[in-house]
């Protein structure tokens, strides 16, 4: 069975003063506060959602 390739992405910016998309897409990558961490299955979706709020996340491969 082969391997899924996992991301893991952590919040180290707050979102207060951003918009309600990135409100939610930061909410979507089920992130709540600033230094919380989650492990992600690698998939397009997930990739699209980290570009739009890169400049709130640290992601490590």
């Amino acid at each position: 069975m082969e391997e899924c390739q996992k991301v893991r992405v952590r919040l180290v910016r707050s979102v207060i003063g951003s918009n309600q998309r990135v409100r939610a897409t930061v909410a979507g990558l089920g992130l709540r506060r600033v230094g919380s961490e989650r492990e992600l299955v690698r998939s397009t979706a997930v990739a699209g959602m980290i570009r739009r709020v890169a400049h709130l996340v640290e992601v490590k491969e």
